[in-house]
């Protein structure tokens, strides 16, 4: 099952898309639908307002968000590119929903940049309040997956020790262009193909088997720090092929088109957009 938030006449709808159309659940966005406790039954059974595909404009799959929880290295073949041993717990940082763009938005390269780089990831949403879980509560609240792309300030991430800052300019995040939920057999398989390409040029290949800590691991350790809620997004990490370890390094410019794709679940194509102040 696949589920997204849609922009119509001004405001966002929670929609389920199906093969012919999308089917309005009744709010306002997923946030919303994956705070209630039967929100899959819901879903599946919502005969509501129905929208041609032709005419869909996504949004965030999640716009608001309390929480954007990204991994640092968590690909054995990019830890290798950077140069780094495997990791003994995983590597976090945060974003902000600002961040967060539609699956066919432009993203905009800052001014202050002149370092964007790509990150094609395989992103989770999390489907149920959770704390302090072990791996089978873990895998049991992932509401399901969604396409992530961390584009990145390389200039601004490695200023200091911390990459936050490199890590959430406004409008650099696509996401979407909709959640298939945990369930979907498209999703069953241990690892799924992640690409990404730029200009057409091909930059990224992985399988997502390849993850050093997998999506429950990453679930299950995040909440022990903090509780997790519906809407909660874990960006699960990229893999080797970033512009910036290129010799020479190479990065997004202004018109660069940039394609995020993981087979089972979809793609995000985005125009890259020089900000103006």
């Amino acid at each position: 099952m696949k589920l997204a938030t849609i922009r119509v006449d001004g405001a966002t709808r929670a929609v389920r898309v199906d093969e012919d159309k999308a089917v309005d659940l009744g709010e306002n966005d997923l946030v919303t639908v994956l705070r209630r406790p039967d929100w899959r039954a819901r879903a599946a059974a919502s005969d509501g307002k129905s929208y041609p595909l032709s005419d869909l404009d996504y949004a965030p799959v999640v716009v608001a968000p309390e929480k954007v929880i990204c991994v640092g290295l968590n690909y054995r073949n990019h830890i290798t590119e950077m140069g780094r041993e495997l990791p003994q717990f995983p590597t976090l940082f945060s974003k902000y929903a600002r961040a967060l763009v539609g699956a066919y938005d432009n993203v905009v390269l800052p001014a202050s940049s002149t370092q964007m780089d790509w990150e094609a990831e395989l992103a989770v949403v999390v489907g149920a309040e959770i704390r302090h879980a072990g791996l089978r509560q873990a895998r049991a609240a992932i509401a399901g997956y969604t396409v992530l792309n961390d584009v990145t300030a390389r200039d601004w991430q490695f200023r200091t020790n911390q990459w936050h800052q490199g890590k959430t300019f406004e409008a650099t995040t696509p996401i979407g262009p909709w959640l298939v939920t945990a369930d979907d057999p498209a999703v069953a398989a241990d690892g799924l193909s992640l690409t990404c390409e730029v200009d057409g040029d091909t930059v990224q290949k992985a399988d997502t088997g390849d993850l050093v800590f997998d999506p429950a691991a990453l679930v299950s350790y995040v909440s022990g720090i903090v509780t997790l809620v519906p809407g909660d997004v874990i960006a699960t990490g990229t893999p080797g092929g970033v512009g910036h370890a290129r010799e020479p390094a190479r990065y997004l410019t202004h018109g660069s088109v940039l394609v995020t794709r993981i087979d089972g679940i979809g793609e995000c194509v985005n125009l890259c957009r020089r900000e103006r102040r």
